[in-house]
């Protein structure tokens, strides 16, 4: 299986260096926001990228116009940890001098949620607020009041520097700045309480966010766990095997890999036979035979005998590790409807706010109402418009949706190709290698002669194609060794160009021919001409074998279907989803095989006869493409999305948006299945921020609800929408 080739996650800029780093505590789109805003306003910073999911910052700086000092000052500055990590090149160039780095894996892991910034600063206001609630029973009045003040102004400290920090670094309208106001406002109107209140809400709602992410989190990370620290290496001078680390192995050494063990590395099985599971990288539940040629996948659990595996990928470099980079790289990247969301906010927000200072001063000035009562519910009305739960609605399903597809061997390479996915209405699939096996093989063998029988039909063929590198020869000589039919020695061995094969085998001249040179020299009797025709129909290539002038039989050989070919096209028709067939082979192949899976075909078309059908077919409604060769690259960049199958090669794989690792046409459903799942949670999860927001403002402004059930709102929608998004996890 190949995989897609990845650069440094983010281009070189001139004169700029690429850096990589760990932000702790970057655990929302909110925090992500503020972090690429601010860093983005440094003189020299370019390409600047973060990623919440794995919290990553990825940028381009040119140390001349700002040291990394200074950036990583402005990071903490907004009450963020930073750690730096090696890049892609950096970590070739270590392994190239033969020194290792430190990588994002062992520098350190997400605490336990319980030991984060969040919920230290939780426990302590929770406590404080406790403490203040007993004084006042003890004590009620004015002391009772106060005694509400320390958790308040603790976490109007934190928040308020925060959100200082965020102003100064361009983003003026920030949760910690509304928070902050709020809490402010409620001090001064003697709500010390609810002030108290609103702070203890809001940091139990960040804690929850950090425990969801870390979840979310979690299921990307337990990939990387799959692979073992330590291998047991093959000396190549003495064949002694000892323990090593992982990470040092080189390409071309040899492991061995005992029953039970994990794969150590991405290779190729020089000794040995056994099964292994593969689900944990492909999503296949059957553990697959291996044997010496075979690959094996790093992470793979070796269920028999023991192997001898040559190292063919570094650490760095195999399967598992372009996986977690692919879905880094998408996680990384916006959808629509998220891009749409975060513009949608950036008016929301200021609009929010304007409202939400008309609300508290309007009526007082206008009407002459009481001016506490409305400063009060204008000061409610800020918490409800924090974005928080709808900036997170898009992202939260997304990177759920990419998780859950990474678990089955479903990679989609960012949130833009998830959603497109979804709104698929015609698939279009290559056939050769991707409908089909992609090799032919012996599919019927018809003994014809009167002494005939299939091992000597067989027999014959292979001894005078032995040598060829044909398909259709390969296909007989393939199914010979299947058959345990012994080759017998040829000699002579000919070709008679697009009409036969010739050799002499045991004294006697032996042909395979096709049926219609057949006729030239000797005579098919009209019962195998209608057998030949029937086979020729269903799209089989027939070859006749004759010894000397009497025909013994005919071999038909085929690239069959795969074996779930036809339930993959039809859980697309389930689906809603036309499915057609874009291929090269003559058309009378093409209709049998279309005729057989139930899908339209268009036959005998060259790379750029493809891009025509696909721009025809784009012009009524979305379309992917579905594809595994170097002359489907084209299409797979024409259609609306891209999906490789695993098997293929690294150009369909580079070109495509979407990639089937276990080579299951039934897989193609499963990606339509899983964005139309994302797309559908993330209706919700904007029906839930903007409904609970909608109810909330109404049940402020008459006066029902206050200061507390606003944040309780806020963060409650902030958890729906988090939890809604974690079901994808489970698809």
């Amino acid at each position: 299986m190949n995989q897609v080739a990845f650069a440094d996650p983010v281009p070189s800029a001139d004169a700029a260096k690429v850096l990589r780093y760990r932000v702790k505590g970057m655990d929302c789109p909110s925090c992500a926001g503020k972090i690429e805003t601010a860093v983005s306003r440094l003189p020299g910073a370019e390409n600047v990228r973060v990623n919440y999911h794995g919290q990553f910052l990825d940028l381009a700086l040119n140390e001349a116009a700002t040291s990394r000092t200074i950036l990583e000052e402005r990071i903490k500055g907004l009450g963020y940890g930073v750690a730096s990590l090696p890049t892609a090149a950096e970590l070739a160039e270590a392994r190239a001098a033969g020194s290792e780095l430190p990588t994002d894996a062992v520098i350190e892991g997400d605490p336990s949620w319980w030991r984060s910034r969040q919920a230290t600063l939780g426990f302590v206001i929770g406590g404080l607020f406790l403490a203040g609630f007993l004084f006042e029973r003890i004590q009620p009045g004015v002391a009772g009041e106060f005694a509400y003040w320390p958790g308040a102004l603790l976490g109007l400290a934190y928040y308020g520097r925060r959100a200082l920090a965020a102003a100064r670094n361009g983003s003026p309208f920030s949760i910690e700045m509304l928070m902050s106001v709020a809490t402010a406002g409620a001090l001064a109107i003697h709500a010390a309480e609810e002030a108290a209140i609103v702070v203890l809400l809001f940091t139990i709602g960040e804690m929850l966010e950090v425990v969801a992410t870390g979840r979310a989190r979690a299921g990307i990370k337990a990939l990387a766990a799959l692979v073992p620290k330590t291998a047991r290496l093959v000396d190549a001078v003495d064949g002694s095997v000892r323990e090593v680390a992982v990470m040092s192995l080189a390409i071309g050494q040899t492991v061995v890999v005992r029953p039970g063990d994990r794969v150590p590395a991405d290779g190729v099985v020089t000794d040995g036979v056994s099964s292994l599971d593969e689900s944990p990288i492909t999503g296949e539940s059957i553990p697959k035979a291996k044997q010496a040629g075979d690959p094996v996948y790093a992470g793979s659990i070796n269920a028999d005998g023991a192997l001898q595996v040559r190292v063919s990928k570094t650490i760095a470099d195999n399967t598992i590790a372009r996986i977690l980079h692919l879905v880094e790289e998408a996680q990384a990247s916006k959808s629509p409807t998220a891009r749409f969301i975060d513009r949608f906010s950036a008016i929301y927000t200021p609009l929010a706010l304007l409202f939400a200072a008309l609300a508290a001063l309007a009526p007082p000035l206008l009407l002459g109402a009481d001016w506490g009562t409305w400063i009060y519910r204008g000061l409610a009305l800020l918490l409800i418009a924090c974005p928080c739960a709808l900036v997170l609605s898009t992202p939260a399903a997304i990177a759920s949706g990419l998780a859950a597809g990474a678990r089955r061997g479903l990679l989609v390479k960012g949130g833009a190709a998830l959603e497109t996915i979804g709104r698929v209405r015609t698939v279009a699939f290559d056939k050769t290698g991707t409908l089909t096996a992609g090799h032919p093989r012996v599919t019927d063998i018809l003994p014809m002669g009167p002494d005939a029988s299939e091992r000597s039909v067989i027999g014959l063929a292979a001894a005078v194609e032995n040598g060829s590198s044909h398909p259709i020869a390969r296909a007989i000589l393939d199914r010979a060794s299947d058959d345990g039919v012994p080759l017998r020695p040829s000699r002579d061995a000919r070709a008679i160009p697009g009409k036969a094969v010739q050799a002499t085998v045991m004294g006697q001249t032996v042909l395979v021919a096709s049926p219609r040179y057949t006729l030239e020299v000797a005579r098919l009797d009209p019962e195998a001409d209608r057998v030949v025709a029937r086979l020729e129909a269903s799209g089989k290539t027939v070859v006749i074998v004759i010894r000397g002038s009497e025909v013994l039989g005919a071999i038909a050989v085929r690239d069959e279907p795969r074996a779930d070919a036809a339930a993959g096209i039809e859980a697309l028709r389930k689906l809603g989803v036309r499915s057609v067939m874009l291929t090269g082979d003559n058309r009378r192949t093409g209709e049998a095989i279309a005729t057989e899976l139930g899908l339209d075909v268009k036959a005998e078309l060259l790379p750029q006869d493809k891009l025509i059908e696909i721009a025809a077919l784009k012009s009524v409604a979305p379309v992917a493409m579905v594809g595994d060769g170097i002359n489907d690259a084209p299409a797979l960049a024409a259609a609306n999305v891209g999906i490789a199958m695993g098997g293929g090669t690294d150009a369909a794989l580079e070109t495509a948006d979407a990639a089937v690792l276990n080579d299951r046409v039934g897989d193609v459903a499963a990606l339509v299945a899983l964005s139309r799942a994302t797309l559908g949670n993330i209706h919700q999860n904007v029906a839930i921020a903007l409904g609970l927001k909608a109810v909330f403002l109404l049940t402020t402004l008459a006066g029902i609800t206050g200061l507390w059930p606003a944040v309780l709102a806020d963060t409650g929608a902030t958890v729906l929408v988090t939890a809604n998004a974690l079901r994808l996890l489970k698809a």
